[in-house]
């Protein structure tokens, strides 16, 4: 059994595959989901040809809060490719990531210029059409959407061929 990440969104459900090479992100994404972290939150910046961007809302401080912080965990093998998942964070120059907010590369080419930059940890196995209509709702001057896009996220254990259903039907990875 393998823990999948599960986002439902009121457009459609989202499935991620997580990364062995990032343990302490792929560790603290399962205990907020579990904890029903996000389930009050919605994807708070969308931008075509970028991201979905959700969990907790950017401040003009950034993000200052150490237990919702980790240290990088960059790995060369992980880029951001269409569908991957990565850890929000601020412009600080340690590239701490903010657990609390997850953004989904919604750009088919890749957004290359971010690889090595921030924590990819994840990568959507099926649910890309959802990202591509939530980056395509109407938004405000911030790329925050008029109408909110909840989400509820949960983990779900599955088995490889069960995986590898949801793999097919999209065919990202």
């Amino acid at each position: 059994m393998q823990p999948v990440g599960l986002i439902e969104t009121p457009l459609g459900n989202i499935y991620i595959l997580f990364h062995e090479q990032t343990p302490n992100h792929r560790k603290s994404f399962i205990q907020l989901a579990e904890a029903g972290y996000w389930d009050s939150l919605t994807f708070n910046r969308v931008i075509p040809n970028f991201v979905a961007q959700g969990g907790c809302p950017d401040t003009e401080e950034g993000f200052n809060d150490p237990e919702y912080l980790l240290s990088p965990e960059l790995d060369s093998d992980l880029t951001h490719i269409y569908g991957a998942v990565g850890a929000g964070r601020d412009e600080n120059p340690g590239k701490v990531s903010a657990t609390c907010q997850f953004y989904i590369v919604q750009n088919p080419k890749g957004l290359h210029r971010l690889d090595g930059d921030y924590t990819i940890f994840g990568q959507v196995i099926r649910g890309m059409d959802v990202i591509d209509q939530i980056v395509g709702i109407p938004t405000s001057a911030e790329n925050t959407p008029i109408r909110p896009i909840s989400m509820i996220v949960k983990i779900l254990q599955m088995e490889e061929k069960e995986i590898d259903k949801l793999k097919a039907v999209d065919k990202i990875i």
